[in-house]
């Protein structure tokens, strides 16, 4: 009897009515169009990109003609995995997104999508989005509630701006995860978000429930906040949720990030990272460029009895930053922990530059087995190489990095656990750190034209740990990391 009746349902399932399957169709936006129009070529093209994302259904493509478009843009319809919609210049034109005398409503986004998945954007110029009420947080594109598979590819961001004389908010690009369910398979790459006023915000934020991302080939430059910041424990999503996760930030160049004249900040705060995590896990920072930033990269958590976690920072370059090079760790006793974390084969160069003793690596409170191996640090005229104030701080292995100073050798210090050492001897016998280190010039190409690629002869060359369970495959420029059974210390390896 029941073998009949699975056939009998298979034989149905074969002779029933054919699934409709939707034939992917473009649609067009035209400065000169009508939303009347089929929108369904050059010649008879919408008007407005509401209309076409209104009109698009999975796989199809809303491609948007040269021109300014002074409109907002919401997608509340998704795709399908093998079906993306897809919003892109038309034929690599020229098109403007523009916010200018728009109104901001709450956290909003000039491209905005709520609670869809399967979506594409790519190839915009969005800019000019702009409050100055305390309570909106203007957005370039922004991500709320949750969904899966959303790619951001080559938009230029810029000029998205609050500038409230009270409190102010502001992001180039947001990803807010606030439900049970996650923001997954996240990817932006290729854009660059600029001249962005930010207040207490970031240039680019994954906050709270973002499980699965790619942050990669990203330019974020000339903001006065932080650049890259992936966040837990805010109370954006609800608890066991609330934290951004499982990722990778790779290929991204950083600059001129600073709170300086950011009136959300004190006047000698040097406190803005280029990339920061923030109460994050699970993250791979590799391949990254941060420099002349307040700080380079920051590993921290900022909330009280939470610690930030299994974050690798590897092959990065961070040079030229004011206050520190890589800062781990809550910044004061009253915040949280960073813990089984791994930073190995990084150059970090002449970072501390207004001499605020933050040096090439600050250990900050509550740091617990933390892995620091093969790193070149060459400290700025301040002589700081490694400073930590603080003594809670256990577990952690330095070892096989190489120390040298703009200045050569004199005047270098490492400062551990409140105390300090101008003698390197002292400082390993004392500390137990460090014993298969060195005290040397690199032997950079052009470090003053920030060519950090090893010299021949260098001292550098084959002397790091070969630890491949934490060193990855590639060195900065993307080079075989092991060669011949040996690693290089540093972002480089010598080919």
């Amino acid at each position: 009897m029941v073998t009949t009746v699975a056939i009998a349902v298979s034989a149905f399932q074969l002779v029933g009515p054919a699934t409709t399957v939707h034939a992917a169709t473009s649609y067009y936006v035209s400065t000169s169009g009508s939303d009347s129009n089929a929108g369904t070529s050059t010649g008879a093209a919408f008007k407005t990109l509401q209309k076409a994302a209104n009109t698009a259904n999975a796989g199809d493509s809303v491609l948007v003609m040269a021109g300014t478009y002074n409109q907002k843009l919401k997608i509340t319809k998704s795709g399908t995995s093998g079906s993306p919609i897809t919003f892109q210049n038309y034929n690599n034109g020229a098109v403007v997104i523009n916010g200018s005398s728009l109104s901001v409503s709450g956290r909003e986004g000039l491209v905005h999508m709520a609670n869809v998945s399967n979506i594409k954007v790519q190839g915009f110029e969005i800019r000019n989005f702009q409050t100055s009420s305390s309570g909106a947080v203007p957005v370039g594109i922004a991500l709320e509630g949750s969904g899966s598979n959303i790619e951001l590819r080559n938009n230029n961001v810029n000029n998205i701006k609050n500038t409230s004389s009270s409190s102010r908010n502001a992001h180039g690009i947001s990803v807010y995860g606030s439900k049970t369910t996650p923001w997954s398979n996240i990817t932006i790459d290729g854009n660059t978000l600029s001249n962005l006023v930010l207040g207490s915000s970031e240039s680019m934020v994954l906050n709270g429930n973002v499980d699965g991302f790619s942050i990669t080939n990203n330019i974020v430059r000339d903001n006065d906040n932080i650049g890259i910041d992936i966040i837990g424990f805010e109370q954006t999503a609800p608890n066991g949720y609330d934290q951004a996760r499982n990722g990778v930030i790779r290929g991204n160049s950083i600059s001129n990030i600073a709170v300086k004249n950011n009136p959300a900040y004190e006047s000698n705060c040097y406190c803005a990272g280029g990339i920061y995590v923030d109460g994050g896990k699970n993250v791979v920072i590799e391949q990254n460029r941060s420099f002349n930033n307040d700080m380079g990269i920051e590993v921290a958590s900022e909330w009280k009895g939470k610690s930030t976690s299994n974050i690798t920072v590897r092959n990065n370059l961070i040079y030229n930053n004011r206050y520190t090079g890589i800062a781990i760790g809550g910044y004061d006793t009253e915040r949280g922990s960073t813990v089984d974390s791994k930073i190995v084969n990084n150059t970090l160069y002449n970072n501390d530059t207004v001499g605020n003793d933050g040096g090439q690596l600050l250990i900050q409170f509550d740091t617990r087995n933390n892995i620091i191996k093969n790193n070149i640090m060459v400290a700025s005229s301040s002589g700081i190489l490694i400073q930590n104030q603080f003594t809670q701080n256990s577990g952690n292995i330095v070892n096989n990095n190489l120390y040298y100073g703009v200045n050569g050798t004199s005047g270098l210090k490492w400062n551990w656990k409140t105390s300090s050492y101008t003698n390197f001897s002292t400082y390993k016998s004392s500390t137990g750190n460090d014993a298969n280190s060195v005290v040397t010039n690199p032997l950079f190409v052009g470090a003053t034209s920030s060519n950090f690629t090893l010299g021949t002869g260098s001292p550098a060359i084959n002397a790091g740990s070969t630890d491949t369970a934490i060193i990855g495959s590639n060195d900065f420029a993307g080079n075989a990391r092991v060669l011949g059974g040996t690693v290089d210390i540093g972002a480089y390896e010598k080919q």
